[in-house]
């Protein structure tokens, strides 16, 4: 992106050097400067624009500029009347700020057309009309450098036409801080992408551009500079001229819109090859429009742009004569599980025919639209086809997990690594000196295939497992143990098939150890009655060792689904069986409550806050990630649901905001009678309105409520931590009920 006055200067990125601006004699004479209606309102509105820009703070791009340089010297092909305008704006604002009286490099800017024109721009840049001058066209034509003859010369006219309405919408502007603006700031108002191509002929350019008769689309525009551009590579460059007419056409057209065109298709497919050439390159693109990455890529003669070549054409060639959608429907499926082939691909798009979904979707600044993964599995597609390896549906599942199990390395940055991670695992077929992709999931990969090289007739199980949406290929909480892994990989796909055992199935899990996964300081993960995103947090993303809990929690559950006849009973056995024994113990801890009380499972988050993510008696029950949101106190929910509170929101109360260490009060909704959950038991606060304060102390006399008003719950000492000895929901909620049976 550059400006014009910027485009005379030397530029860090090592864009060529531009000394002088010459418009070519093929070009036609300056239109914007026309006098009929047409030409009228086209210069009212780009100088509307240009104002705007220049007096406003909404800075304009005019789009790309092409040009053949012939030494230091721009030819403009497409651009020349944006240029001319914008030259004579500087004049313009120029003299009105007085920045005329030297010579400037901007100023080298003139016409081949004919010489009256050339000559013209000479003496306009040398003549500076004092600032404050009104009119500048009348000023210009009273010169004695101004020639009668210039009279029948179009564009010398259309020239002073331009400088007379440029004068008329910008005679109200702040001259000296319209130029700041156009000519000095670091962030110029009007910028535009300049793009260098290399001809041997700008007329044949030109032609091409120009031969309808009718304005080109952005495609045609491209094609035309894009053969052009790669016209180093000799015939190849015609032959591709060719096939984009012709073979490569054929490809998209059964991907056209509704307006039967495929401009739009064949850009996106196009970006998506330039992406991967850069990335193949080890270059991140930047932002921008694709053409211009595109013609610098293609365009610049050499070993990089050969190799891109070489895969822009196997890109196209290889779906030439075949029936893409066949071909796609043989290698990936969203619904069926467990074979080697088609694959199951997850994510929100149903479209299994990547090619067709790159060409309608493809946009490198939205990755939600088609995404990194989506983008990995299509080039190795295009990779398996290129070198053909006779193992893809086996290469292809790997990549898929590695996929999947990356979330946070999908991002433009780490794109480099990944493209070469695809070509380790597809071409190659070795997961060694993979860096890209999570390590984690690598090693969980190489784990799976020592696995099933020394037990292959479980493949079938470890892939229906891997399929199963909420692992997508991970499976670092199951051990790979041969004489488990059948019979726990069939209890989860009938546990997990839909949310109806969720609520117990979290119940169960902590029953049979704390399977937590700890997110930062102060959280941790479990799993949720309805959601299924926490499972797929609290299931992958993890080494063996740093699930080993988890792993060991969802083993004991599923090997006693195994074994039992009914899900339901086989889960609620295990809740009652740990909360006997806890009683039993007294050991009421938070998983004794969280197991005994399923309103304190609620959250659909599956996240609970504790200070140092340490559960106790002070935990909030989130619904999502962070506090900002709705949350509970599991204690308080599962008092007031005890008491049958009426009036009180479902599972709640909720809170929102605060810190996870801050006291939580809960009031009754007659009386304002406020209660807490604390260390040690409840704490009261009791009611503001007098008429509520006398049966208020009655009562707590009666309950021989301490000091401070505390309700305590009997506790003592067990590694390390003081636990309840009595059940202090079932006790908080007698208190409650006893409070309300008062008028409280």
């Amino acid at each position: 992106m550059t400006s014009y006055a910027r485009l005379f200067q030397p530029r860090l990125d090592g864009s060529p050097l531009v000394t002088n601006i010459e418009i070519p004699s093929i070009q036609r004479d300056y239109a914007q400067g026309r006098t009929d209606e047409r030409a009228s309102k086209v210069r009212s509105r780009f100088l509307d624009v240009l104002h705007t820009a220049l007096t406003g703070k909404a800075p304009v791009s005019l789009d790309f500029v092409y040009g053949s340089l012939e030494g230091e010297t721009l030819h403009p092909l497409d651009g020349q009347q944006r240029l001319t305008t914008v030259f004579l704006l500087h004049w313009y604002l120029g003299y009105r700020a007085g920045e005329l009286a030297e010579e400037q490099p901007w100023m080298k800017f003139s016409y081949a057309t004919r010489p009256s024109a050339r000559l013209f721009c000479e003496r306009l840049v040398r003549a500076a009309p004092a600032p404050g001058e009104t009119q500048p066209t009348s000023w210009i034509v009273d010169q004695p450098w101004y020639l009668y003859v210039w009279q029948q010369d179009p564009t010398i006219q259309a020239m002073l036409v331009m400088i007379q309405d440029i004068h008329e919408r910008f005679a109200d502007c702040d001259g000296p801080a319209a130029w700041k603006r156009l000519a000095v700031d670091e962030d110029p108002a009007i910028s535009f992408l300049f793009l260098p191509v290399e001809l041997t002929s700008g007329e044949d350019l030109y032609i091409k551009m120009n031969s309808r008769g009718k304005p080109l689309t952005a495609f045609e525009n491209f094609k035309a500079l894009f053969e052009c551009a790669i016209s180093w590579s000799g015939d190849r460059a015609t032959a591709i001229g060719h096939r984009i007419d012709g073979a490569w056409t054929d490809v998209l057209w059964r991907f056209r819109g509704d307006d039967d065109i495929i401009d739009d298709e064949f850009l996106r497919y196009f970006s998506f090859i330039t992406d991967v050439c850069q990335w193949q390159l080890g270059q991140v693109p930047t932002p921008g429009l694709v053409e211009e990455r595109a013609l610098r890529l293609f365009g610049t003669p050499g070993d990089e742009a050969e190799q891109s070549l070489n895969f822009l054409t196997h890109a196209f060639d290889t779906w030439a004569s075949t029936d893409v959608r066949e071909q796609m429907a043989e290698l990936f499926t969203r619904t069926d599980i467990g074979g080697s082939q088609p694959l199951v691909i997850f994510g929100a798009d149903e479209n299994i025919n990547l090619l067709e979904a790159c060409c309608r979707a493809y946009d490198d600044s939205d990755r939600g639209r088609f995404t990194y993964s989506r983008t990995l599995l299509l080039l190795a597609v295009l990779l398996d086809r290129m070198s053909p390896s006779g193992d893809f549906p086996r290469r292809v599942r790997v990549l898929r997990n590695l996929i999947e199990g990356s979330d946070n390395e999908l991002r433009p940055q780490r794109m480099p690594a990944l493209v070469a991670d695809v070509r380790r695992v597809i071409v190659e077929g070795s997961l060694e000196g993979i860096k890209g992709f999570n390590q984690v999931q690598v090693d969980d990969e190489q784990q799976k295939l020592a696995f099933l090289q020394q037990y292959p007739d479980l493949t079938d199980v470890l892939f229906r497992l891997e399929d199963h949406p909420l692992l997508r290929g991970s499976l670092q909480a199951f051990d790979l143990d041969p004489a488990t892994l059948p019979g726990r990989a069939a209890s989860f796909e009938v546990l997990m098939a839909s949310d109806e055992h969720w609520l117990e199935l979290t119940g169960a899990l902590l029953a049979a150890g704390d399977y937590s996964r700890r997110l930062g300081d102060r959280d941790r993960q479990f799993g949720a009655p309805h959601n299924a995103a926490p499972w797929r947090r609290l299931l992958a993303g993890e080494s063996r060792s740093g699930l080993a809990s988890t792993a060991s929690a969802l083993g004991s559950v599923l090997d006693a689904i195994s074994a039992g006849t009914n899900v339901e009973t086989a889960l609620r056995d295990i809740c009652d069986a740990f909360a006997r024994a806890r009683v039993q113990q007294q050991n009421l801890d938070w998983r004794y409550y969280l197991v005994q009380y399923d309103v304190m499972r609620e959250g659909w988050s599956g996240i609970y806050a504790s200070v140092k993510a340490e559960m106790g008696y002070a935990i909030c029950m989130l619904n999502r990630a962070r506090m900002n949101g709705y949350y509970r106190d599991p204690y308080l929910s599962a008092l007031v649901r005890e008491a049958e509170i009426p009036g009180v929101d479902e599972g709640g109360p909720y809170f929102i905001g605060g810190y996870v260490d801050e006291p939580r009060w809960f009031s009754l909704p007659r009386s304002g009678t406020r209660i807490r959950n604390a260390a040690n038991g409840f704490e009261l606060l009791p009611p503001e309105e007098g008429r509520f304060r006398d049966a208020f102390d009655r009562e707590c006399d009666n309950l021989k409520v301490g000091e401070r008003y505390l309700h305590v719950v009997p506790q003592q000492e067990h590694d390390g931590s003081l636990v309840d000895l009595q059940d202090r929901v079932a006790s908080g909620a007698d208190l409650l009920r006893r409070l309300l049976a008062v008028g409280l």
